[in-house]
């Protein structure tokens, strides 16, 4: 990161920013946010696995209390009745081939894809657009349903989907700067209760290694877990 005359003030502001309570973290978070536009409020956790094996992919669905701030774009892939129950339910978009088409074509305007059972032989060869984007339906994390409505309205109220990437990192979004700081540190706690949660057998020896928060802009401020795992119990 360049250092500038806004960096340098932020590290001014907090010359330590490694092994901070989780309240610490969260209220420096926020305060050094100086970006002219509502930063989203991100964390990333390290993960004391290797997801090049099968049996070690941390992967996992989550509501957040207080959602994440952001307008999440939903298509919906499904017939009719369907169809409409989703737009009724605040879809950005439902159908099916003026979707396929508009994809194939290289749309990807979207956020989340959700489809009924009936529509994944037919999206099939959309996987090789969706799938390196994260988008692909996938019933482990809840888009593939016939209850759409209710799929659609958990999205946009702020159920986020997640998974190791390669190097054992989740990286995720919980809320913007604008949210209070209760509002963060109880989308904080949620988020690391998940991923305690989803811990795989085969993982051996530390499995939280290091949780950082820091805001689109601004800087990384590094968690002590201690003061988040006795949150969780």
């Amino acid at each position: 990161m360049k250092k500038t005359k806004r960096i340098t003030k932020m590290l001014d502001a907090v010359p330590e920013r490694n092994g901070l309570q989780y309240k610490d973290a969260v209220k420096y978070c926020k305060a050094n946010a100086t970006a002219k536009f509502d930063e989203t409020v991100e964390i990333a956790v390290n993960l004391g696995v290797d997801p090049r094996h099968a049996d070690q992919i941390v992967r996992g669905v989550v509501s957040l209390p207080n959602g994440t701030g952001k307008k999440v774009r939903v298509l919906v892939f499904a017939m009719e009745d369907k169809a409409k129950e989703a737009l009724e339910a605040g879809a950005d978009y439902a159908g099916f081939e003026i979707y396929m088409t508009k994809i194939m074509e290289g749309w990807t305007d979207i956020d989340v894809v959700i489809a009924t059972p009936d529509m994944m032989a037919k999206i099939s060869r959309l996987g090789k657009i969706l799938g390196p984007r994260g988008l692909m339906p996938n019933p482990k994390s809840g888009t593939v349903t016939n209850d759409v409505a209710l799929a659609v309205k958990e999205v946009k109220a702020g159920k986020i989907d997640f998974r190791t990437e390669k190097k054992g990192i989740v990286h995720v979004g919980i809320g913007k700067v604008s949210f209070t700081e209760t509002q963060i540190e109880e989308n904080l706690i949620e988020f690391i209760k998940k991923i305690v949660s989803l811990k795989p057998n085969a993982s051996k020896g530390t499995y939280l290694k290091r949780i950082t928060i820091t805001s689109t802009m601004g800087l990384a401020y590094d968690i002590d877990k201690n003061s988040l795992l006795a949150q969780i119990g």
